[in-house]
Protein backbone atom coordinates (compact mmCIF):
# COMPACT_ATOMS: atom_id res chain seq x y z
CA UNK A 1 0.00 0.00 0.00
CA UNK A 2 1.37 3.41 -0.97
CA UNK A 3 2.40 5.69 1.89
CA UNK A 4 0.40 8.87 2.30
CA UNK A 5 2.41 11.99 1.48
CA UNK A 6 -0.01 14.73 2.50
CA UNK A 7 -2.08 15.30 5.62
CA UNK A 8 -5.54 16.65 4.79
CA UNK A 9 -8.29 18.02 7.04
CA UNK A 10 -10.09 14.69 6.60
CA UNK A 11 -7.17 12.95 8.35
CA UNK A 12 -7.62 15.02 11.52
CA UNK A 13 -9.84 13.43 14.14
CA UNK A 14 -12.62 15.26 15.93
CA UNK A 15 -11.12 16.59 19.17
CA UNK A 16 -13.54 14.74 21.44
CA UNK A 17 -12.87 11.45 19.65
CA UNK A 18 -9.13 12.11 19.79
CA UNK A 19 -9.29 12.73 23.54
CA UNK A 20 -10.66 9.19 23.99
CA UNK A 21 -7.74 7.53 22.23
CA UNK A 22 -4.99 10.06 22.97
CA UNK A 23 -3.23 8.03 25.67
CA UNK A 24 -3.13 4.87 23.55
CA UNK A 25 -1.98 6.77 20.45
CA UNK A 26 0.79 8.42 22.45
CA UNK A 27 1.99 5.00 23.63
CA UNK A 28 1.90 3.66 20.05
CA UNK A 29 3.76 6.75 18.79
CA UNK A 30 6.53 6.33 21.39
CA UNK A 31 7.07 2.77 20.12
CA UNK A 32 6.85 3.91 16.48
CA UNK A 33 9.43 6.67 16.98
CA UNK A 34 11.89 4.41 18.81
CA UNK A 35 13.46 3.22 15.56
CA UNK A 36 13.37 6.67 13.96
CA UNK A 37 15.81 8.39 16.34
CA UNK A 38 19.60 8.28 16.46
CA UNK A 39 22.22 10.18 18.40
CA UNK A 40 24.80 12.08 16.38
CA UNK A 41 27.74 12.91 18.62
CA UNK A 42 27.26 14.07 22.20
CA UNK A 43 24.90 16.98 21.52
CA UNK A 44 22.71 16.20 18.50
CA UNK A 45 19.78 13.86 17.98
CA UNK A 46 18.28 13.09 14.58
CA UNK A 47 14.54 12.38 14.51
CA UNK A 48 13.38 10.96 11.19
CA UNK A 49 9.87 12.12 10.36
CA UNK A 50 7.02 10.38 8.55
CA UNK A 51 3.38 10.86 7.66
CA UNK A 52 2.54 9.24 11.01
CA UNK A 53 4.79 11.46 13.14
CA UNK A 54 3.53 14.61 11.44
CA UNK A 55 -0.14 13.56 11.68
CA UNK A 56 0.37 12.96 15.39
CA UNK A 57 2.04 16.37 15.77
CA UNK A 58 -0.83 18.15 14.01
CA UNK A 59 -3.40 16.24 16.07
CA UNK A 60 -1.59 17.16 19.30
CA UNK A 61 -1.37 20.82 18.34
CA UNK A 62 -5.09 20.88 17.53
CA UNK A 63 -5.90 19.16 20.84
CA UNK A 64 -3.75 21.57 22.85
CA UNK A 65 -4.65 24.88 21.20
CA UNK A 66 -8.20 24.17 19.96
CA UNK A 67 -7.93 26.85 17.27
CA UNK A 68 -10.44 25.40 14.84
CA UNK A 69 -10.23 25.51 11.04
CA UNK A 70 -7.89 28.50 10.95
CA UNK A 71 -5.37 26.74 13.17
CA UNK A 72 -5.73 23.53 11.17
CA UNK A 73 -4.77 25.35 7.98
CA UNK A 74 -1.71 26.78 9.72
CA UNK A 75 -0.68 23.41 11.16
CA UNK A 76 -1.04 21.62 7.83
CA UNK A 77 0.98 24.34 6.15
CA UNK A 78 3.71 23.98 8.77
CA UNK A 79 3.91 20.18 9.01
CA UNK A 80 3.06 18.87 5.53
CA UNK A 81 6.49 19.95 4.18
CA UNK A 82 8.05 17.52 6.68
CA UNK A 83 6.18 14.47 5.35
CA UNK A 84 8.58 12.39 3.18
CA UNK A 85 7.60 12.34 -0.48
CA UNK A 86 8.83 8.86 -1.40
CA UNK A 87 12.33 9.79 -2.56
CA UNK A 88 13.71 11.25 0.66
CA UNK A 89 14.28 11.02 4.36
CA UNK A 90 13.13 14.05 6.33
CA UNK A 91 14.76 14.79 9.67
CA UNK A 92 14.32 17.11 12.59
CA UNK A 93 17.76 17.62 14.13
CA UNK A 94 17.96 18.93 17.66
CA UNK A 95 20.98 20.11 19.61
CA UNK A 96 20.08 19.15 23.15
CA UNK A 97 22.33 20.77 25.73
CA UNK A 98 20.83 21.34 29.18
CA UNK A 99 23.36 23.86 30.49
CA UNK A 100 22.26 27.24 29.15
CA UNK A 101 25.73 28.78 29.05
CA UNK A 102 27.30 25.79 27.28
CA UNK A 103 24.35 25.63 24.87
CA UNK A 104 24.77 29.30 23.96
CA UNK A 105 28.54 28.92 23.40
CA UNK A 106 28.02 25.77 21.34
CA UNK A 107 25.32 27.27 19.08
CA UNK A 108 27.50 30.33 18.47
CA UNK A 109 30.29 28.00 17.32
CA UNK A 110 28.22 26.08 14.74
CA UNK A 111 26.63 28.79 12.59
CA UNK A 112 25.55 27.42 9.22
CA UNK A 113 25.55 23.85 10.53
CA UNK A 114 22.35 23.05 8.61
CA UNK A 115 24.43 22.98 5.41
CA UNK A 116 26.73 20.29 6.82
CA UNK A 117 24.47 17.26 7.37
CA UNK A 118 24.56 14.24 5.07
CA UNK A 119 23.41 10.66 4.67
CA UNK A 120 25.50 8.01 2.97
CA UNK A 121 23.75 5.03 1.39
CA UNK A 122 25.93 2.26 0.01
CA UNK A 123 28.87 4.68 -0.16
CA UNK A 124 26.96 7.42 -2.04
CA UNK A 125 26.35 10.70 -0.20
CA UNK A 126 23.09 12.68 -0.13
CA UNK A 127 23.55 16.15 1.36
CA UNK A 128 20.80 17.54 3.55
CA UNK A 129 18.73 20.39 2.13
CA UNK A 130 17.43 22.66 4.91
CA UNK A 131 13.87 23.90 5.08
CA UNK A 132 14.08 27.60 4.25
CA UNK A 133 10.90 28.88 5.89
CA UNK A 134 13.03 30.34 8.71
CA UNK A 135 16.73 31.19 8.66
CA UNK A 136 18.42 28.82 11.13
CA UNK A 137 21.53 30.93 11.74
CA UNK A 138 21.03 34.49 12.98
CA UNK A 139 22.96 37.60 11.93
CA UNK A 140 25.46 37.08 14.74
CA UNK A 141 26.28 33.59 13.43
CA UNK A 142 24.43 31.69 16.15
CA UNK A 143 22.72 28.50 14.98
CA UNK A 144 19.25 27.44 16.02
CA UNK A 145 18.96 24.41 18.27
CA UNK A 146 16.43 22.85 15.83
CA UNK A 147 16.92 22.15 12.11
CA UNK A 148 14.66 20.55 9.48
CA UNK A 149 16.41 18.75 6.63
CA UNK A 150 15.51 16.78 3.50
CA UNK A 151 17.86 14.07 2.25
CA UNK A 152 16.86 13.27 -1.35
CA UNK A 153 17.97 9.97 -2.84
CA UNK A 154 18.53 8.67 -6.36
CA UNK A 155 16.58 5.59 -7.51
CA UNK A 156 19.78 3.57 -7.02
CA UNK A 157 20.15 4.83 -3.44
CA UNK A 158 16.50 4.01 -2.75
CA UNK A 159 17.00 0.46 -4.00
CA UNK A 160 20.06 0.10 -1.75
CA UNK A 161 18.24 1.68 1.20
CA UNK A 162 15.45 -0.88 0.85
CA UNK A 163 17.92 -3.78 0.77
CA UNK A 164 18.33 -5.43 4.20
CA UNK A 165 21.83 -5.08 5.57
CA UNK A 166 22.79 -2.00 3.55
CA UNK A 167 25.04 0.28 5.59
CA UNK A 168 23.44 3.71 5.94
CA UNK A 169 25.25 6.50 7.75
CA UNK A 170 24.08 9.90 8.92
CA UNK A 171 26.66 12.57 9.65
CA UNK A 172 27.60 16.17 10.12
CA UNK A 173 30.87 17.69 8.92
CA UNK A 174 30.82 21.21 10.36
CA UNK A 175 34.39 22.28 11.31
CA UNK A 176 33.31 22.64 14.96
CA UNK A 177 31.03 19.61 15.12
CA UNK A 178 31.94 16.54 13.09
CA UNK A 179 30.28 13.20 13.84
CA UNK A 180 28.88 10.19 12.04
CA UNK A 181 26.63 7.29 13.05
CA UNK A 182 25.55 4.08 11.35
CA UNK A 183 21.80 3.54 11.36
CA UNK A 184 20.84 0.36 13.21
CA UNK A 185 19.15 -2.18 10.95
CA UNK A 186 15.77 -1.49 12.58
CA UNK A 187 16.13 2.21 11.77
CA UNK A 188 17.17 1.50 8.17
CA UNK A 189 14.11 -0.73 7.78
CA UNK A 190 11.77 1.89 9.31
CA UNK A 191 13.05 4.61 6.98
CA UNK A 192 13.01 2.29 3.96
CA UNK A 193 9.27 1.98 4.51
CA UNK A 194 8.95 5.72 3.70
CA UNK A 195 10.61 5.28 0.31
CA UNK A 196 8.69 4.53 -2.90
CA UNK A 197 8.71 1.00 -4.32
Amino acid sequence: MAKKKTITPLDIMDLEAYALIRRNWRREMVAFKKNRRIGLGPDATVYFESYETMLYQVQEMMHTERGGDEQMADELSAYNPLVPQGDEAVATIMFEIENEGRRDRFLRSVGGVDAHFFMEVGGVVARGAPEREVERTNKEGKASSVHFLHFRFTPEQIALFRTPGTVVRVGVDHPNYGHMAILPEATRAALADDLAD
